[in-house]
């Protein structure tokens, strides 16, 4: 295949993405908008089940995504320069991927051309947010820890 009839995101580096191509690289798995914990000691991060204040649970993705770091003050805007350098993003994440100089997983919508393959993959955080961080407290927080949102998601689906 030349790299004319080759994807953006296998011919252009994170850097040289337009915004369109770099904000279609979020499938929306809703992993990221989870509550993180970092250990202090270990610098382990610890996911939970509860999403951002602005998660919305029905799209799986920021309420107001415009508005994000003036309403979160501690969101971290993903660019081309720290996707590679955080230690919390999800070992699916596109941005994760392609910085690692990986290729993305085949139910990315980019690669099966619809969303629908991010809920089939495991991979989409659909139906699995116990709360937002704001309805509950930093004891419940601690205890709603969960393994799977810092894994690659499990269920298997077919090539496109």
């Amino acid at each position: 295949m030349t790299d004319a009839k080759l994807p953006f995101w296998k011919t252009k580096s994170l850097a040289e993405m337009n915004e369109a191509e770099w904000e279609s690289l979020c499938d929306g798995c809703g992993r990221c908008c989870l509550i993180k914990m970092e250990d202090e000691d270990t610098g382990k991060y610890y996911f939970t089940d509860v999403g951002c204040k602005l998660f919305d649970r029905a799209t799986c993705r920021c309420g107001d995504y415009p508005n994000r770091d003036s309403k979160v003050p501690d969101c971290v805007r993903l660019t081309p320069e720290n996707c590679g350098e955080l230690g919390w993003m999800p070992p699916s994440c596109a941005y994760r991927l392609l910085a690692e100089g990986k290729d993305l997983p085949i139910w990315h919508p980019l690669v099966s051309g619809t969303q629908k393959t991010v809920e089939t993959s495991g991979a989409s955080v659909k139906g699995r947010v116990h709360a937002l961080e704001d309805e509950v407290s930093i004891p419940e927080l601690v205890a709603r820890i969960r393994v799977w949102p810092g894994r690659w998601p499990r269920k298997p689906i077919s090539k496109p």
